[in-house]
């Protein structure tokens, strides 16, 4: 099947959808059994699609996992409350005292906490590495290195790694490779075949898709899927049923909404290329991004996400761009319809092999599904309330 008839097909067995085209949302805690013989069964196959108590899963869930792991190409997908809990969920689920973790250093903010003060408190040593260090990753392995983290693209600056040369030398060394692909949503990036054995989704932002649910998804290969699945589960790590639906229902617009939202940001990114104010675009699809070479290669599009870095300014003119905007809303996360903007402080306090320069002021935007006039607009208006902030 070709990927737009994947996203609307996958997860629909009559087994869960019971012949209407949405699975129905199931709600349970206790599922009865009319006998032991069919309790003993249903013991067997839990955590394979087969009803054995609500935190397992519901019909309702079993459909969300099974579409996941089909559009990312893994075995089976694991379920969670959030993102940071997807990501926490994964590591501790294969790593233990005394290990070591390599962390790629443009990791997002919340799971370089988590591996500072909860995997340390835990006696799990990280090491941060350049996310540009290619075969140099051979170089920082260490006896008992047990996982190595990836995100690509990096968290605000964007950096593209190069996945596979990383994953066939971490496998050298019998590593497990995890990735956070949130960036490519299930559809951009297949991530099992550039050697990836875990694939981590913040599903609250792309396949959810309306910004009203918080949800996490870890999608893993066959060698690994039984282990996260059931280290998982003793976290007791789920969803509820009427989140899983609503994911589910997100995900069939994945398609439309990713092309149109990667056509009205390269729209803006380009726009904003032609200011004589910014510095450079970090987009994985512009030269000016680094690892964009492994972007054409490894990635199959973008979407609505990337930063701009301005060539000169100040906090006051910070404030002031972002400030007063009409169609831009100020907030975190990303990935629904709508347009999002964020300036970026102190890129430089959590970075700590890499340097950046903060002196030079940086915004994140997301580009929603507005008309890309209006929002063109709302930005040229925020160009001259920064200048009027510098006086010029």
């Amino acid at each position: 099947m070709k990927r737009a008839t994947k996203i609307v097909s996958l997860g629909r067995d009559k087994k869960w959808t019971k012949g209407v085209i949405n699975p129905p949302v199931v709600r349970a805690s206790t599922v009865v059994f009319e006998s032991l013989e069919h309790l003993a069964k249903a013991a067997a196959g839990r955590g394979k699609g087969e009803l054995f108590y609500g935190r397992r899963g519901t019909d309702t869930h079993f459909a969300l996992q099974a579409a996941v792991a089909e559009l990312e190409g893994g075995v089976g997908t694991a379920l969670y409350p959030s993102g940071a809990a997807a990501i926490s969920g994964a590591l501790l689920s294969f790593l233990k005292s005394g290990d070591h973790l390599l962390m790629v250093d443009s990791v997002y903010e919340p799971t370089r906490d988590l591996c500072d003060k909860l995997l340390a408190g835990l006696g799990i040593a990280t090491t941060y590495y350049d996310p540009m260090i290619g075969a140099g990753i051979a170089e920082l392995i260490q006896p008992n290195t047990k996982v190595l983290y990836l995100e690509s693209p990096g968290s605000i600056t964007m950096e593209v790694q190069d996945v596979p040369t990383l994953c066939q030398i971490a496998h050298q060394h019998g590593l497990v490779i995890m990735l956070d692909n949130t960036w490519s949503s299930p559809i951009n990036c297949r991530p099992f075949e550039l050697g990836v054995d875990i694939s981590i989704q913040a599903a609250t932002k792309y396949i959810v898709g309306h910004s009203d649910v918080m949800m996490g998804t870890a999608t893993a290969n066959e060698q690994h899927w039984e282990q996260l699945r059931e280290n998982s589960y003793l976290l007791g790590q789920c969803v509820s049923a009427d989140d899983a639906y609503l994911a589910l229902r997100g995900l069939r617009t994945l398609g439309v909404r990713m092309a149109q939202q990667e056509k009205n940001a390269l729209t803006i990114a380009h726009w904003l290329e032609s200011r004589p104010e910014v510095d450079h675009i970090r987009h994985p699809a512009f030269a000016s991004c680094p690892g964009h070479e492994f972007f054409k290669r490894d990635y199959l599009g973008s979407n609505g996400l990337f930063s701009f870095v301005l060539k000169s300014g100040d906090r006051q003119a910070m404030k002031a761009f972002v400030e007063g905007m009409e169609h831009f809303k100020m907030g975190f996360s990303w990935g629904g319809y709508e347009s999002l903007i964020v300036a970026e402080f102190g890129i430089d306090k959590i970075r700590t092999v890499t340097q950046w320069d903060s002196s030079k002021p940086m915004f994140r935007l997301h580009i929603g599904l507005e008309d890309t006039e209006d929002l063109i607009a709302d930005l040229q208006a925020a160009f001259t309330r920064y200048h009027a902030a510098l006086g010029a």
